[in-house]
C-alpha cells in the first residue's frame, strides 16, 4: 500500500534524525559455454510457470504502485556484493551446477553412434591358436520409446534444481551480509548510547562528591552512584564486546577488516522490499526449487516406464584375421563385414521396474508436499514480518513520548535535587531511563530494518533490492 510504506519510510527516517504449477521448459536450462564470457542464470527462465489458485489460497493484499529513483550503490550494497565474491558456498554451488551439465552430455551421448574395437586370439585349444581377429563395431540408436529423452529430461530437471540451489545460497549469504551490517549499525548506537549514560552517571557522581564534602547530602549518595556507574561501565563493556563480535563475523564473510566500515543503510530497503505487495511466488527460489523437483520425479517415472519397451538399434561390424582363418567366413586371413538391426528388451528384473516406477510416484507426491509445505511457510513468514515491522512501528511512537517524559522528569528532578526534595537515587535512576528509554528506540528502529532484509529474502526480493541482476558473482551473471 502507497500510504503505509510511505508512512514506514518517513517515521524510519524521522527516527535516524532523532501450489500446484504448469511445467515449465527445462531443457532449455543450459550454460553459456563460451569460456569468454561468464555462466549465466536466467531467474524468468527458471520462473515460467503460474500459482494454481485452487490449491493455494489467495492472498488478498493491497498492491503499491510506490515506486523510488536509482541510487547509486552505496556502501551496504557493495559490502554485500563483496560477500558474495568472497564466500566459498557460491564456489561450491557453481562446481555443482559444472558438473551436472557434465551429466546432462553424458545421457545425450546415447544419442550418437557408440564405436568399439577389439582383438582377439584364436583358440588355444585349436590349431588357430596363433590366430590374431581384429573388429570393429559401431552402434547407433533408432528407437527406444524415450529412455534417452526422459533420461536428458531428468537431468535438465536436475540442473534447474542446482540453479536454484545457487539463488537460494545467494539469498542466505546476502541475507546474513545485511544482518551483520544492521547489527553493526545498532549495536554502534547502544555503544554510543551506553557511553553518554557514564558520562551522565559520571557527573552525577561528582555532584554527589561535591555535596556530601559540603555537607548538603548523605555519604551514601556517591557510593550509590558509584555502583550505578560501575553497572553503566560493564553494560558498555558488554555493549563493545557485543559491536566486536559483529565485526569479527562480518569480516570472516567478507574477508577484509571491516570495523571502520561507514555504512547507510539505504532507502531501498524499505522503498523497493514491496512489503505490502502480494509476494511473486513463482520467483522465489525455494518455490521454484520444489517445483523442480516435481519435474525430476515425473521425468524418472517415464523413463521407468520406458524400460518395459525394446531399444532399437542399427549395428555394424567389421573384422580381420591375421595369421589365421577368420571364423565369419572361413577364409585365411579374410575379413568380414555385415549391418543389421538389433532389438534388444529386458523380459523380466524381478520386478525392478515397477518397484522404480512406484518410487518416482512416491518421489513426485513428496515433491508435491514439499511445495504446497514450502507455500504455506513462506506465506506464515511473510504475514508474521509484517504483523513484527506493524508493531515496532507502533511502538516506537510510545518509545519517542517517553524519551521525552525521561528527559523532562531528568530535569525536574535535577532542580528539585538541588532542593534537596530529591534522593540522589531519583536522579540517578531519571539517567538511567533517559539512556533505557534512548537504547529501545534504536532496538526497534533496527528490529524493522532486520525484519524488512529477511523478508526481502524470504520474498525472493533479493536480486532486485541488492542490485544483483547483471552483477557476475564468481563467474556467474543472474539475469532478472
Amino acid at each position: 500500500m502507497y500510504i503505509k510504506e510511505k508512512i514506514l519510510f518517513f517515521a524510519i527516517l524521522s527516527i535516524q534524525s532523532n501450489a500446484l504449477f504448469a511445467l515449465p521448459n527445462w531443457q532449455e536450462f543450459t550454460f553459456q559455454k563460451d569460456e569468454n564470457k561468464p555462466l549465466v542464470v536466467s531467474v524468468n527462465q527458471l520462473s515460467q510457470f503460474q500459482i494454481d489458485r485452487i490449491l493455494n489460497q489467495k492472498i488478498n493484499m493491497p498492491l503499491s504502485s510506490f515506486s523510488s529513483p536509482q541510487e547509486r550503490k552505496n556502501e551496504f550494497l557493495k559490502t554485500i556484493e563483496l560477500a558474495l565474491m568472497k564466500h566459498p558456498d557460491i564456489q561450491q554451488q557453481i562446481q555443482n551446477i559444472q558438473g551436472q551439465n557434465a551429466n546432462i552430455d553424458i545421457v545425450k551421448a546415447g544419442y550418437y553412434p557408440h564405436l568399439s574395437s577389439a582383438m582377439t586370439t584364436g583358440d588355444f585349444s585349436s590349431r588357430e591358436r596363433g590366430r590374431q581377429l581384429i573388429s570393429l563395431s559401431a552402434t547407433q540408436l533408432l528407437y527406444d520409446f524415450g529412455k534417452t529423452q526422459s533420461s536428458v529430461n531428468a537431468e535438465n530437471a536436475q540442473l534447474a534444481v542446482k540453479k536454484l540451489n545457487l539463488l537460494i545460497k545467494i539469498d542466505e549469504i546476502a541475507l546474513k551480509a545485511s544482518s551483520l551490517i544492521i547489527n553493526i549499525k545498532r549495536s554502534q548506537e547502544i555503544v554510543r548510547i551506553a557511553e553518554q549514560e557514564v558520562k551522565g552517571i559520571r557527573h552525577i557522581v561528582e555532584i554527589t562528591q561535591l555535596r556530601a564534602k559540603a555537607g548538603l547530602s548523605s555519604q551514601a549518595d556517591p557510593v550509590q552512584a558509584q555502583s550505578y556507574l560501575q553497572i553503566a561501565q560493564t553494560n558498555l563493556l558488554a555493549q563493545q564486546s557485543l559491536l566486536k563480535q559483529y565485526q569479527l563475523q562480518l569480516q570472516t564473510l567478507v574477508g577484509l577488516e571491516q570495523s571502520l566500515g561507514n555504512w547507510e543503510i539505504p532507502t531501498a530497503l524499505t522503498l523497493n522490499s514491496a512489503l505490502y505487495d502480494e509476494p511473486k511466488f513463482n520467483r522465489i527460489p525455494q518455490m521454484m526449487a520444489a517445483q523442480a523437483e516435481i519435474y525430476v520425479a515425473q521425468a524418472k517415472r517415464s523413463q521407468a516406464k520406458a524400460e518395459y519397451y525394446p531399444t532399437v538399434n542399427l549395428k555394424g561390424t567389421l573384422s580381420q584375421a591375421v595369421n589365421g582363418r577368420n571364423p565369419n567366413t572361413n577364409e585365411q586371413n579374410g575379413h568380414d563385414s555385415s549391418i543389421m538391426l538389433e532389438a534388444t528388451a529386458n523380459l523380466f528384473q524381478g520386478g525392478a521396474t515397477a518397484a522404480q516406477i512406484r518410487a518416482a510416484s512416491y518421489a513426485e507426491d513428496a515433491a508435491k508436499s514439499k511445495l504446497s509445505s514450502d507455500y504455506r511457510n513462506i506465506l506464515d513468514q511473510v504475514q508474521l514480518i509484517r504483523e513484527q515491522i506493524e508493531n515496532k512501528q507502533r511502538q516506537l511512537h510510545i518509545l519517542l513520548a517517553r524519551q521525552q517524559v525521561t528527559i523532562k522528569t531528568k530535569e525536574l528532578y535535577q532542580e528539585q535535587y538541588k532542593l534537596g526534595t530529591r534522593s540522589a537515587l531519583d536522579l540517578l535512576n531519571a539517567e538511567q531511563a533517559i539512556h533505557s528509554a534512548s537504547s529501545d528506540i534504536e532496538n526497534a528502529r533496527y528490529d524493522i530494518y532486520s525484519s524488512l532484509a529477511q523478508y526481502i529474502q524470504v520474498t525472493g526480493r533479493t536480486r532486485d533490492v541488492y542490485e544483483l541482476d547483471h552483477v557476475s558473482i564468481q563467474g556467474v551473471e543472474i539475469q532478472p
